[in-house]
């Protein structure tokens, strides 16, 4: 699952890195309109700045005097206040602009880092299992944004103006072409010019906050009671005491039951069948989250003490959470003039990767001839025709001789408790390579709770805080699924830690994208095995040729959710009054039509609409691109340090902190990001693995 990091901090992630820009939007008509702060008086300001400082600062004057006059309103004070404020706050001399930096960084680590603590606490009873059933009290809390206001207090108390005038915004495209000369001052005062580039209301910051929360409180208690599932004959295949998160744990379940003979395979079939009702919202309601009535998926019929019962299906639910997610932020839109759609923001802005960029990639990617190839040899692994859930197959790692089953008593008896698996990450780390000073400081800022969902990670944002790694943890300890996840978001824990303790400055704290710690986490999710000494017996050109395979096949299966997921938000913006009926048409239609185009050829069979499936949609939209450009840098990445030490490599790489992607890439393994070594791989590992 996805790392959490400021999340709940009034969205931080939509409304940094960012450029100024020249024009608002009007609140009412969408239309622009011109700056309170007109053309003329920017540059009469300007004017008077460079009388006082010289030709050598005037550039700096109009960038940052630019960026300031696109915030300040009517409401912040006159002209005359506009240009007074900018000659006294202006800071020409680099040792006091440097000592003003300090002060500004030290003071945003306080207020980011404080928020986010509350909203890690006030969300514990959603995403906690110990704190049992969940009361209408916990929602309403969890919905509360308490850093709603921040940022419009800045606005009001000045500290944003001084902060835009000192420490202007640059474009994505300045930054790559400064890449090369820029110092790492310069990159740090480059990301604390990102912070104030819109003016988002509170108002309209805390219903996307409730969105969210009500998204992800929807979907983590959106569980399926296995044991209560009938075939076509009527029969129960999965054990009573068994329930499944959708559409995670539906997901795991159906990839653990590769290789395990035709019961298995049945299984598999029957969760295929859950998907599709759940994707068309024909599931019954009474089954979700229940365990109280037996459902035949196959002919969608519920029973009670052995008699049919009517029921009613969920229709709309899931779609209205998303109609609820797009509304909230396509509110935000007359706010942010420079990336005036969400989709302009979770790409350009958020990934600072555009969305034709990453489009073009996977497409590029899920297009390529070694697709095929790698589909023919799942085929003959399986002895069958594939299926659409093949896309899930998971027979391409180096997995030991023991079945899930003695892993989950493995796992289970390792790890009672949350408590043991967090006591254990300090012996993780040694084992990985790092030092056992530096193991047991990084174990030190990280505790595990277990979770209601499938688990996430959630970072500090101050260096006084502790990041915290969920995971499911049963009744009888935690089984492989659960540790499986365990490990990845531990790899969102490692990353966290020291790109917050270990990168120079507080402004440079994280990595590029998510993608990248998403790439993080997958390499130590890749180790999960060998951290629970069950190495596999196969050699080295095997297991790299099987993890070749993996990387592929997963990228292929996630990056035709991605594009689905961007599609879908492409028609919304086309259709922005649609509702959640109109919604869940088009999203079968979108995710019938990627397959068609670039599954079906591959699998043989037509119309699936699996790729609809995917509970990011619902809670965090337009984040999937992240998990396969995870995968590309992770593969990337992993070639680059197979034959180097692990540990100190994944250190040099982290404390880059937040460079542009591109540039991150090109320090860390020598070239930009890429399908192509993957591909590449695949190749070679095809003339390996026969069968």
């Amino acid at each position: 699952m996805k790392t959490i990091n400021l999340i709940s901090l009034v969205l931080i992630a939509v409304i940094i890195f960012s450029a100024c820009g020249r024009s608002l939007i009007n609140r009412e008509s969408n239309k622009s309109q011109d700056l309170f702060i007109s053309q003329e008086m920017i540059e009469s300001t300007v004017k008077e700045l460079v009388e006082i400082h010289g030709d050598s600062e005037k550039s700096r004057i109009e960038r940052g005097i630019s960026q300031a006059a696109g915030l300040w309103t009517e409401t912040d004070g006159s002209f005359d206040d506009f240009k007074e404020f900018c000659l006294e706050n202006y800071i020409a001399d680099p040792d006091e602009r440097y000592r003003a930096f300090q002060k500004l960084e030290r003071n945003f680590e306080i207020l980011f880092g404080s928020f986010n603590y509350i909203s890690v606490r006030l969300m514990k009873p959603l995403h906690l299992t110990e704190f049992g059933e969940i009361h209408p009290v916990d929602h309403m809390f969890g919905a509360y944004s308490a850093s709603s206001h921040l940022f419009e207090d800045l606005y009001n108390n000045k500290i944003a103006f001084y902060t835009a005038l000192n420490f202007p915004a640059f474009s994505l495209t300045e930054k790559a072409n400064n890449a090369d000369t820029w110092t790492r001052k310069d990159w740090a005062f480059a990301r604390m010019g990102d912070l104030f580039i819109s003016r988002v209301p509170p108002a309209l910051l805390q219903e996307a906050s409730t969105a969210r929360a009500q998204a992800g409180s929807y979907i983590d208690n959106y569980n399926i009671y296995m044991g209560k599932l009938l075939d076509k004959n009527n029969n129960s295949l999965f054990p009573e005491d068994l329930v499944l998160i959708s559409h995670w744990g539906l997901r795991d379940e159906l990839k653990s039951n590769y290789s395990q003979g035709e019961t298995a395979y049945q299984k598999q079939l029957m969760i295929y069948e859950v998907m599709k009702r759940i994707i068309r919202q024909e599931i019954p309601v009474e089954v979700i989250n229940s365990g109280d009535y037996f459902w035949n998926p196959y002919e969608n019929k519920i029973f009670s003490e052995g008699k049919q019962i009517d029921f009613k299906p969920e229709e709309n639910a899931r779609f209205q959470m998303m109609i609820n997610q797009f509304r909230a932020h396509y509110a935000m839109d007359k706010y942010n003039s420079v990336y005036p759609t969400y989709i302009q923001r979770a790409f350009d802005q958020g990934m600072e990767l555009t969305q034709k960029e990453v489009e073009e990639l996977f497409i590029g990617f899920i297009s390529a001839p070694e697709i095929a190839k790698v589909a023919e040899l799942i085929k003959k692994r399986l002895g069958r025709d594939l299926q659409p859930f093949d896309i899930w197959y998971d027979g391409f790692k180096a997995r030991t001789e023991l079945n899930e089953e003695k892993l989950d008593e493995i796992t289970r008896k390792k790890y009672p408790t949350a408590t043991a698996l967090e006591n254990d990450i300090t012996r993780i780390l040694i084992q990985l390579g790092w030092t056992k000073e530096k193991a047991e400081f990084i174990s030190s800022k990280i505790v595990v709770e277990g979770s209601r969902g499938a688990g996430h990670a959630w970072g500090a944002a101050m260096r006084d805080d502790v990041a915290h790694l969920r995971t499911r943890v049963g009744v009888n300890g935690m089984d492989y699924k659960g540790y499986n996840i365990a490990i990845h978001e531990l790899g969102h824990n490692v990353e966290q830690v020291l790109t917050l303790h270990d990168v120079d400055y507080y402004m440079m704290n994280g990595v590029p994208n998510t993608a990248f710690t998403e790439a993080i986490a997958f390499m130590f999710q890749y180790k999960d095995l060998e951290l629970l000494g069950q190495k596999s017996s196969e050699d080295i050109a095997i297991i790299e040729a099987l993890a070749a395979l993996d990387n592929c096949w997963q990228s292929y299966e996630i990056m035709g959710v991605s594009l689905v997921d961007m599609y879908i938000w492409q028609w919304l913006y086309e259709n922005p009054e649609a509702n959640a009926t109109e919604l869940r048409n088009q999203l079968e239609i979108i995710a019938i039509d990627v397959w068609n185009k670039y599954y079906a050829p591959v699998f043989g069979v037509k119309d699936s609409p699996i790729l609809g499936i995917y509970s990011h949609m619902i809670t965090s939209p337009l984040y999937l691109s992240n998990y396969p450009i995870g995968k590309l840098i992770e593969f990337q990445i992993g070639e680059y340090i197979k034959d180097k030490h692990f540990a100190n490599e994944v250190t040099r790489m982290l404390v880059q902190g937040t460079l542009i992607p591109q540039e991150w890439m090109k320090n860390a393994v020598g070239s930009e990001i890429s399908g192509q070594p993957t591909l590449n791989a695949v190749r070679k590992a095809l003339e390996i693995i026969k069968n």
